[in-house]
Order: C-alpha cells, then sequence, then structure tokens
C-alpha cells in the first residue's frame, strides 16, 4: 500500500538586485573557461566562452572604444579579444568600418545565440544570489510526513515573524529517503527520527514524542488506559514500511517486549494507519495526532520508554546561505520545545 509525499511548493517573490559591477566583468568571465569542472580544454564552451560578452557588447555598440568604455575594460584588450573570437571560429564575425563596426550574415547568426546564452547564464546568477540573499532567500527544508500538518506550519510561522519574505521549498518524506537528498544536495536541512549517526553529517537532538499503542475503539484492550507492549504480542499490527524510521523503532519495541510484530498492513502515512485500525484490521504504534480521531483509542505504553526522537540534520562541511543558518540557528533554538503542546 503506497502513499503519495506531499510538496509543498515554494512562493517566489523578487529577485535580488543586480550588483555584479561592470569593472568587475573582465575578471569573471577571464575566469569562466576553466570554472565549469565538466568541461575540456578543447571545447567550443571553453574556449568561446571568455570572450562572447565582449563580442555581444561591441554587436550592441557597433563601435569598438564606445563599447570598451561601456564595459570598463581597454580597447586593446577588447580588440585583441575580437580578433581572437573570429580567428577560433574561422570565420569574420564583423565588417570593419573606420571607428565603427557592423556584424556579417554569420556575426548575426552567431550573436542570436550568444545573447540566448548570456541571457541564462543572467538568469542563474540572479536565481541563486536571490537564493542566497539574507531577507528574501530559500531554505530547501525536509521533514517527516507527520510533521506536516501541525509542527511545520507552526514552526515557519515563528520563524517568519522575524524573517517575513524568507521562501521555503518544502519536501515531506521518510527519515531514509530525506537523508539522500540531503547528501545530493537538494536539502538544506531536515527532521527526521530516529537522529542519524553517519560521518558525513550533522545531526542534533530536538525533542522527543511519546508513542501510543493505537487499538480499535471495540477492541479487548479499549477499556484500557495504560498498556505494556506485551499483551499486544498476538494482535496484527499495521506499520508503516521498511525504511521509515517509526517502522524500526517499532520492530525494535516489540523485539524489547519479547516478540515479533505480526505485520498485516503497511504503508506510508501515519493517519492512514489509524484508519486501518479504526476499521478493525489491526494495532499500531504511533505518535499522537494533530486532531483526534473517532474508532480508536489511544493507550500509554508502560514497562519500556516507548518514545520517538526528533532530530534536524545537514550535511557536514556544507556551507549555508544566510537563510539557511538563520532557520538552523531557529531550529536549534527550539530544543525541547520543538513539537506542539
Amino acid at each position: 500500500m503506497h502513499g503519495l509525499a506531499i510538496i509543498v511548493p515554494m512562493v517566489h517573490e523578487r529577485s535580488s538586485e543586480r550588483r555584479l559591477s561592470q569593472s568587475s566583468y573582465a575578471g569573471d568571465i577571464g575566469a569562466a573557461a576553466s570554472a565549469p569542472a565538466e568541461l575540456t580544454p578543447e571545447s567550443w564552451s571553453a574556449l568561446l566562452s571568455p570572450r562572447l560578452a565582449y563580442f555581444a557588447g561591441v554587436a550592441r555598440t557597433e563601435h569598438v572604444t564606445r563599447a570598451a568604455q561601456e564595459m570598463q575594460v581597454p580597447q586593446s584588450t577588447l580588440s585583441r579579444a575580437l580578433v581572437r573570437l573570429e580567428q577560433d571560429l574561422g570565420v569574420d564575425l564583423f565588417a570593419r568600418h573606420g571607428r565603427t563596426v557592423s556584424l556579417t550574415p554569420a556575426g548575426r547568426t552567431f550573436l542570436a545565440s550568444v545573447e540566448r546564452a548570456l541571457g541564462e547564464v543572467e538568469r542563474a546568477a540572479e536565481s541563486v544570489r536571490a537564493d542566497a540573499d539574507p531577507a528574501s532567500g530559500k531554505v530547501a527544508f525536509g521533514f517527516l510526513h507527520t510533521m506536516g500538518s501541525e509542527t511545520v506550519p507552526g514552526l515557519i510561522r515563528a520563524f517568519r515573524a522575524d524573517h517575513p519574505r524568507v521562501r521555503f521549498s518544502l519536501v515531506q518524506n521518510y527519515g531514509e529517503a530525506m537523508i539522500e537528498r540531503l547528501r545530493a544536495g537538494e536539502l538544506d536541512l531536515c527532521l527526521t527520527s530516529p537522529v542519524p549517526d553517519a560521518p558525513d553529517l550533522v545531526a542534533r537532538r530536538l525533542d522527543e514524542q511519546r508513542l501510543r499503542l493505537v487499538v480499535p475503539d471495540e477492541h479487548r484492550l479499549a477499556s484500557r488506559k495504560r498498556v505494556r507492549l506485551a499483551e499486544a504480542a498476538e494482535e496484527a499490527f499495521v506499520t508503516l514500511e521498511p525504511g521509515y524510521g517509526l517502522r524500526r523503532i517499532t520492530d525494535d519495541l516489540c523485539q524489547e517486549a519479547g516478540f515479533k510484530p505480526r505485520v498485516a498492513f503497511e504503508g506510508e502515512e501515519a493517519e492512514t494507519l489509524r484508519g486501518l485500525v479504526a476499521a478493525g484490521l489491526g494495532v499500531a504504534l504511533l505518535p499522537p495526532p494533530a486532531v483526534p480521531r473517532p474508532g480508536v483509542v489511544e493507550l500509554t505504553v508502560t514497562g519500556q520508554r516507548a518514545v520517538r526522537e526528533i532530530g534536524v540534520a545537514w550535511l557536514d562541511g556544507h556551507p549555508d546561505t544566510p537563510p539557511v543558518a538563520a532557520f538552523k540557528k531557529f531550529l536549534l533554538g527550539r530544543r525541547g520545545r520543538l513539537l506542539p503542546e
């Protein structure tokens, strides 16, 4: 039985203002050829990219001196770059007319693609700068399904009281899947359980949830308030699928109580499991619901520490943007009071 992870779409506000000065441009494009690791020295991209902006600037003004002034580079540097570009391509891009130039047919064809390429670079630069903006940047945040209805909305509301324009890309999933996305660079932070212990991750315990044995309201144990887990040894269990942290905790607690649970149904959502319990299809170990569910009784487990620890994790050595650093500090400041009362 499978469920769907809920992805809350992020809301974009505005791009950051362009702050790249023209005077820094020559150095930036000079380094561009060696920047992308996947480019080989023989590739056209590596060969031509440092001179494309010079070409577009001269094509726009049709005047080398004027273009050099606008781009704040020496005219000799600009002229040499254009000559080298034409030599590399083996075609004339400009027709020279004294102090002015005009594009050849080959130049006009080349300019259309160059302008598209430079536009993509400009948009990519604006996007990453916007995501890192301290006031309106973006945080990619993952969390468990059971924290989506109440815990995470409350956390974000509290955080945005002081950071009202910070944007979030929210991902709900089970713990191991979020750790994979964290390692892939798709998430900045995640709330997960159990708290991971891995050399490439940093994790901090923030809170814990007491787990309850959930039984149908007409079950033989429904009249009780407390129960030892061993008393449910003969029951059919409905659980999350293997790989989920809560499944691992369930298996461990049952083993500690002296039995292996007889699993009748597996799912991906705690509330789906509650529905199966209400239908009389088994019992389950679950954290408290955000809203009480009719048809079930939730019993306190005694005789063992039936809890799940909730922690925040991030990739070790991964630099934080200002909005990520601010949200991480906020979460660490909620230690012991992460979850709603």
